[in-house]
């Protein structure tokens, strides 16, 4: 099994920026993506942005030029820098792992943090 820890969500006005940390545990496969997906009230839950071992960024149109997506393959863990916030962008915040290649199919999901934006 897979464990997924986020931290760094939180309130923050319109304009500001937050930076999200996601750290996994266990039994990672070795060819993986990590990423950010969100859910608003009422919505589905979207990619935000993922990012494979070798560095390979996707982004969601809605928060490209804004957000950053990095991650160390040491620490087996993923960041999220979130820069110009608006109010659209809040929603909980989940980390995802997911396998690749031979790997494909296996798919972890964190518990979210919860990301609030004020106008």
């Amino acid at each position: 099994q897979v464990q997924l820890v986020e931290s760094g969500g939180g309130l923050v006005q319109a304009g500001g920026s937050l930076r999200l940390s996601c750290t996994a545990s266990g039994s990672i496969p070795s060819n993986n993506a990590m990423g950010w997906y969100r859910q608003a009230p009422g919505k589905q839950r979207d990619l935000v942005a993922d990012i494979t071992r070798g560095g390979s960024r996707n982004y969601a149109d809605s928060v490209k030029g804004r957000f950053t997506i990095s991650r160390d393959n040491a620490k087996n863990t993923v960041y999220l820098q979130m820069n110009s916030l608006e109010p659209e962008d809040t929603a909980v915040y989940y980390c995802n792992v997911r396998g690749l290649g031979l790997s494909f199919g296996m798919d972890y999901w964190g518990k979210g943090t919860l990301v609030t934006v004020s106008s």
